[in-house]
């Protein structure tokens, strides 16, 4: 060692030699077992102790340390010995023998509590996985059949988002139909009454806001989630002078679309209108659209919108001809698409679908062929200021395809108009995209972001189909007027049949931007950030007619949506066989059927 000291090693007994190493060489000495009855036996380390050789040390290590052999402790290693303090081990010995507990049923009160636990445990778990999901499962058809929405779900988030906001006052539970009389009840409602919503996806059960460019009509901003939001009861949507996406400016735009929908009923809802009754420029709305197309989402419109139509005829083909007939639909339309009448690219999904062809059905019994499907629009309002001098209005129309000679549909016969003062037929009846059966009303002058705090009630009664069928727009809590749906009869000078009023399930939809194509804008005067304010927005059907839902048995929308999914959420995919690469389904007239 460093330190010079030497320390000497007990000596250890050496392994013989393999030449000398001999079994007999080692000789271990028996030791008689204690008996039972005193509860001892031999410890393997007292033989162990035992050998030659080994020696108890009397170093200070070997004073605080325990012997090798426990029971040197006191502690008994016969598993037959009860031990005070060891409740879980108790052996039972009876005359001398061992009496094996464990292979015998023994209840106690301990073990049938235990017992207990675990099986209340076990229902439990099979409660939580097992009969939760089964029961969510039972739930989600249920309301599927009711109708509720695409996803059969009837949300409630904090008690606040039912499909009846229960902010919605009593005496507003019924609303009288303006078209006989009769009590209807209330089937949805929003009355923005939270401040500090938003709609950004999966945010909200029923709403949800778009984050895209409205190309479909040239629209100067983008649509952004960040615009919508509630606030002093109402929801508000913000139009700002803003760079983003490359626009100048950013609105805001957010619909029901496959989360509630209605067939048929009454739509209110409670407005005040962006800017001032005076300026020119912004494009505020509240309309309905069919679930079988979604907007802003280009791919899922192409060959739907404004379709309304269930006939086979050349009403379903592109551009309304086949084989460049009828001429008036090659001759009647507007100079700037080479007079075609229609520019459409016919309707996807009509009664002419081969059969086989992917179509979201029904089909008629009486002819087997598809129910013509489509995703027509009503607008509740578009706003506008328009005029000399200018003053507010807003247009309230059908948007329909196919299209009549020169878009003039009968409205010397079937157009009610109520006040010829306020209202009037809008001189734009349609182009090449669309058909428009419209009529202008001014508003309530008062109601404006700029002028004074008050809101206006707008809004749609209509009953949907061919009998008896109508549409009437509300303006200003007045009625405006009424379209029969016998104005949409058939055209013999373009060989079509009768349009219904549209039968799909409607969805809703708000929004603020600005378009060209709806008026240039006054930006001298136009104020920003302008505001449009809705109150509430609620919905009443008759109550011997609920028809509530995305996904009715009549017109089912769910199983096509998600076969083609992508057409319904990606907003680059801008039309269904150039960018989304789907073809149109075998047209009966146009390709034959194999």
């Amino acid at each position: 060692m460093a330190s010079g000291t030497h320390r000497r090693l007990a000596s250890i007994p050496r392994r013989p030699s393999n030449d000398s190493f001999n079994s007999s060489n080692i000789h271990l000495e028996a030791v008689p077992p204690r008996s039972v009855e005193s509860g001892e036996l031999n410890s393997p380390y007292s033989a162990a102790s035992s050998i030659p050789g080994y020696s108890k040390t009397t170093s200070i290590s070997s004073k605080y340390s325990l012997h090798a052999d426990p029971q040197t402790w006191g502690a008994n290693l016969n598993p037959r010995f009860a031990e005070p303090d060891d409740a879980l081990h108790n052996p039972l010995v009876r005359n001398g023998k061992l009496v094996d507990e464990g292979a015998q049923w023994s209840w106690s009160y301990r073990g049938i509590m235990n017992l207990g636990c675990l099986l209340i445990l076990s229902l439990a778990f099979l409660l939580l996985f097992l009969g939760y999901p089964v029961a969510t499962y039972s739930k989600r058809s249920s309301t599927t059949q009711l109708g509720v929405n695409a996803s059969g779900q009837v949300p409630e988030m904090n008690g606040k988002f039912a499909l009846i906001d229960p902010d919605t006052p009593a005496d507003a539970r019924t609303k009288m139909s303006w078209r006989d009389n009769k009590e209807w009840t209330l089937i949805f409602s929003d009355e923005f009454n939270v401040d500090g919503r938003t709609f950004y996806p999966g945010e909200d059960p029923y709403w949800e806001a778009v984050d895209l460019h409205y190309w479909q009509t040239n629209n100067m901003e983008w649509y952004d989630p960040a615009a919508l939001t509630t606030k002093d009861g109402a929801l508000r949507i913000t139009l700002s002078q803003k760079e983003t996406h490359d626009l100048h400016y950013e609105g805001g735009m957010m619909s029901t679309w496959n989360k509630f929908c209605f067939t048929d009923g009454l739509v209110e809802a409670n407005v005040q209108l962006p800017g001032a009754n005076n300026v020119v420029g912004l494009w505020p709305a509240v309309w309905t659209m069919g679930n079988l197309g979604r907007a802003g989402f280009g791919a899922s419109l192409e060959g739907m919108w404004p379709y309304t139509y269930d006939a086979c005829d050349v009403g379903t083909a592109p551009n309304q001809t086949i084989g460049g007939k009828p001429v008036a639909a090659m001759t009647h339309g507007w100079d700037d698409a080479n007079y075609r009448l229609s520019f459409l690219p016919g309707q996807r999904l009509s009664r002419c679908t081969c059969p086989g062809e992917s179509h979201p059905g029904p089909i008629h019994k009486s002819d087997k062929t598809y129910v013509g499907r489509s995703a027509p629009e009503i607008d509740i309002i578009e706003a506008q200021v328009a005029g000399d001098p200018p003053v507010g209005e807003v247009s309230q129309s059908g948007q329909f395809a196919p299209f009549n000679d020169n878009y003039s549909w009968n409205n010397a016969t079937y157009a009610i108009i109520f006040d010829d003062t306020v209202s009037e037929l809008n001189s734009y009846k349609g182009g090449s995209t669309q058909q428009a059966a419209s009529v202008v009303s001014k508003t309530g002058q008062k109601c404006y972001q700029l002028n004074e705090d008050c809101y206006a009630i707008y809004g749609i009664e209509y009953k949907s189909g061919f009998d008896d069928a109508y549409i009437e727009w509300i303006n200003d809590g007045k009625a405006a007027w009424i379209l029969q749906g016998e104005g949409l009869g058939p055209d013999s000078a373009v060989e079509i049949s009768t349009r219904p009023i549209p039968m799909e399930p409607l969805y809703l939809l708000v929004n603020l931007g600005m378009s060209t194509n709806f008026g240039t804008p006054d930006f001298d005067h136009l104020v920003f950030p302008a505001v449009m304010s809705i109150d509430y927005i609620r919905v009443y059907q008759d109550p011997a007619k609920i028809n509530i839902g995305c996904d009715p048995e009549d017109f089912p929308t769910m199983e096509y949506i998600n076969t083609y999914i992508e057409a319904y959420t990606n907003a680059n995919l801008t039309t269904w066989v150039g960018d989304y690469k789907q073809p149109f389904p075998k047209n009966s007239l146009v390709d034959g059927c194999d």
